[in-house]
Order: C-alpha cells, then sequence, then structure tokens
C-alpha cells in the first residue's frame, strides 16, 4: 500500500515576507559565535544594553516590581496598562512641554512593540514609510514583516549626522519616522531640524512617529518632545524604561498620541491590536510610575559616565589615520567612518576586525547605509580601561588592513 507519508526531506516552507526582514545588531551574532568556536575571546560592542556592562537597575524600581510580584500582580493586566503608569506617562509628558491625556497612552512590551503596533495599524502592504538613514533596523525589519517598505531620507554625518529631506514622497508613503535623539550615530538635532521635519509632515497630511528612547541621554541634558513643537500635529512618540531607567529586559515601553482628532483612528486601531496581545508584562508596568516619579539621580552619574565614554573614543579614533569619526551628543554608541579601499565593503571591514582582534560591531550597511561608505557601529558602554584598549586594538588593526589592501 502506498504511504501518504510526506516526503521527511522536504523543509516545510516560510513565508515569503521573511525575505526582506534583517537585524544586523543581532544577525552578525552567528560570526562571532564562530570566532568563540576557534577559542578566541569576543568582546561584544554590537548591542546597547548597559546591564551587560555593570551598570544597574535603580533599586526603586527594583522594589517596586518585587512588590508588584509579592501583591500577586501576576495575571492578565488591562490591554492599554494600567491606570497609574499610563497617568504618570502623560504627566510626565505634559511637564516636558507637550500636553497628554492618559487616555492617549498605551504601555507596551518595550519601545519596539509600541512601533510595531503603529506601523501596523497605519501602514498598509505596497505602501511605504520615510525613516532616516542611518536608521534602527527594527523600522525596516517591521515594515519588510508587514508587507510595506522604507524610503530613506539621509543623515549627513559631516554635519554631525543632521537631517536631509530631500525625500521623495509618492501618494504610498504614510508616515514619517524620526529617531531622535538618534540610534545608531548619538547625534542630536537643533530645534530648527526637528520644525523643518514636523513641517514636512503636517504639509503632507503625515503622522510623525517619533522615537524618543534615549531623550534622557543627551550630553547637555534631557531633551524635551518633539510634540511640544506644535500641540496640535499628528505627532506618536514611543519611550521606554530600558535605556534612561537602565531596565530593557523588563520591555516596559509605551507610546502616546498627541490630542489631534486626526489621530482618533489611529488610536482605536493601535487599541485594537493590544486587545488582541492581551498586555504588556504586568509587574514591570508598576515600575513606569516609580521611575517617573521617584527619584532620578542614577540618570546623573549614568550621563556623566556615558560622557566620558564619548570623549574618550571620539578622541582616540579620530587619532587614527583612515577613520573619521563624528562626535555624538547623545546615547552611547558613535558611528566611525574607515576610508575603505576600492571593491571593499563595511562588512569586509567589520568581520576581518573580529576574526583578527574578537571585537564585534555594526557594519553601517545593517543600518542602510551604503555599504563602500565605511560606516560601522560601536557600543561604548565598556569600562574606559577596556575601551582604551578596543580603541587601540582598532587602530592597530585598521592599519594593518589598510596597508594589506593597498597592496593587493
Amino acid at each position: 500500500m502506498r504511504s501518504l507519508k510526506a516526503d521527511p526531506s522536504t523543509p516545510i516552507p516560510v513565508s515569503s515576507r521573511l525575505s526582506g526582514f534583517t537585524y544586523a545588531i543581532r544577525n552578525i551574532v552567528a560570526e562571532a559565535q564562530k570566532v568563540e568556536a576557534t577559542g578566541r575571546q569576543v568582546r561584544y560592542l554590537n548591542i546597547g544594553d548597559p546591564i551587560r556592562f555593570g551598570f544597574s537597575t535603580p533599586p526603586h524600581l527594583v522594589e517596586a516590581v518585587e512588590r508588584a510580584i509579592r501583591d500577586g500582580q501576576n495575571g492578565y493586566g488591562p490591554s492599554p496598562g494600567i491606570a497609574s503608569a499610563r497617568q504618570a506617562v502623560a504627566t510626565e509628558y505634559t511637564k516636558r512641554g507637550w500636553k497628554v491625556s492618559p487616555e492617549r497612552v498605551l504601555l507596551t512590551s518595550g519601545a519596539s512593540e509600541a512601533i510595531e503596533l503603529v506601523l501596523t495599524a497605519l501602514v498598509n502592504p505596497g505602501e511605504e514609510v520615510l525613516v532616516p538613514a542611518p536608521t534602527y533596523p527594527l523600522y525596516t525589519a517591521v515594515l519588510a514583516k508587514i508587507g510595506a517598505r522604507a524610503a530613506f531620507y539621509p543623515l549627513d554625518s559631516s554635519k554631525g549626522w543632521q537631517p536631509d529631506m530631500a525625500a521623495r514622497v509618492t501618494p504610498k508613503t504614510r508616515a514619517l519616522v524620526v529617531i531622535h535623539p538618534n540610534n545608531p550615530t548619538g547625534a542630536v538635532h537643533p530645534d530648527q531640524s526637528l520644525r523643518a521635519l514636523l513641517t514636512f509632515s503636517e504639509q503632507r497630511g503625515m503622522p510623525l512617529l517619533v522615537d524618543e528612547v534615549y531623550a534622557d541621554l543627551a550630553f547637555d541634558g534631557p531633551v524635551a518632545p518633539l510634540g511640544r513643537l506644535d500641540p496640535d500635529a499628528a505627532v506618536i512618540s514611543f519611550s521606554s524604561l530600558s535605556k534612561g531607567y537602565l531596565a530593557p529586559g523588563w520591555r516596559a515601553g509605551w507610546l502616546a498620541m498627541g490630542a489631534t482628532p486626526r489621530l482618533n483612528p489611529a488610536l482605536a486601531a493601535v487599541q485594537k491590536l493590544a486587545d488582541a496581545r492581551l498586555c504588556s508584562p504586568l509587574p514591570m508596568q508598576h515600575a513606569i510610575a516609580a521611575a517617573l516619579t521617584g527619584s532620578r539621580s542614577h540618570q546623573s552619574t549614568f550621563v556623566e559616565a556615558l560622557k566620558e565614554r564619548a570623549q574618550l573614543i571620539t578622541g582616540r579614533l579620530q587619532a587614527v589615520e583612515g577613520i573619521r569619526c563624528p562626535a555624538p551628543a547623545a546615547a552611547f554608541y558613535v558611528m566611525p567612518q574607515v576610508a575603505l579601499p576600492a571593491g571593499k565593503t563595511d562588512e569586509d571591514y567589520v568581520l576581518a576586525l573580529l576574526r583578527e582582534t574578537g571585537l564585534l560591531c555594526v557594519h553601517g550597511s545593517g543600518f542602510n547605509l551604503d555599504p563602500r561608505a565605511g560606516y560601522f557601529r560601536i557600543v561604548f558602554l565598556a569600562n574606559p580601561t577596556e575601551l582604551r584598549a578596543a580603541c587601540d586594538a582598532i587602530a592597530d588593526f585598521t592599519r594593518g588592513f589598510l596597508r594589506r589592501e593597498d597592496r593587493s
């Protein structure tokens, strides 16, 4: 009798939408694991996780979560989030100059889920969203996942990574993304640039999606919400406890929508999607009010540490022949540029650096830059001693890499 069983050697097919889904920050780890398998130690300078580098979550946030767990806050919560946290987020934005009501705040599993919910609610398959280049790769990954695409507007590294809105808008363009302060460059934009982005979106009837996760980590003081520049604009902001409150693994994030009635359909759509995923982690929601209404003394210490590291790494890399390194103004990333020989790409450089020195960085094309331009991103959270050693290794490697390629 003929067997009805499928051929066991035939792979189960996956969705075609994943063909455009990449996330270079984590994908490159596979190469690092191959290097580790040879016995070489790898220093991971690819992921911006302060906890991995010895920084600690503030105790009063830990206590708030512990108390919530002990008090039995371990079931499902309301889909939009608990009222105390939503109120704390709304009050925080309002204090900073952008009036937000708690009814227009929704708690999410990190800012990443907030971004995915909003893009899913706003963008149809085949449509596009304007995102900066370089960009945080979550945006391009989510757009690929929902069958949409990214259209890029450049950030000019010669001007401190400031935006250039020489972007082509089509009838399929649905939204404009601003990452401020910027990841992966650490740039902070002046109000003049932010107003230009806001005007650009408002004139075209597009919502402005503002990723403000690093707002508390600018070296010259916290960055105010972009929405303050026009209370009637269609602005949606994303943020979380991950960076400014040193709790990335808690996945405690949120989105906030401006007061304009033009965003009411978007708010309803996002709430519908949020209902389907039930809720974000409930115990961690109880840390949000504790963070936003309690002590922030850890932030001044953290920012000073970041500022010291930024000055160290920028100065060291600027001194390396063949490397240009724009100075960051926030966060814990720097994006140097190496003068690549003809025919070489940023990935060639980064992979060779990894294999020869054990330093893992991320190639600029992973953030949608031209692979021939030679950019790469470094996370500078390591202590100053380790950073000096990393800079020395990059300097030695780069001199050798460029000499070898010149001779070939």
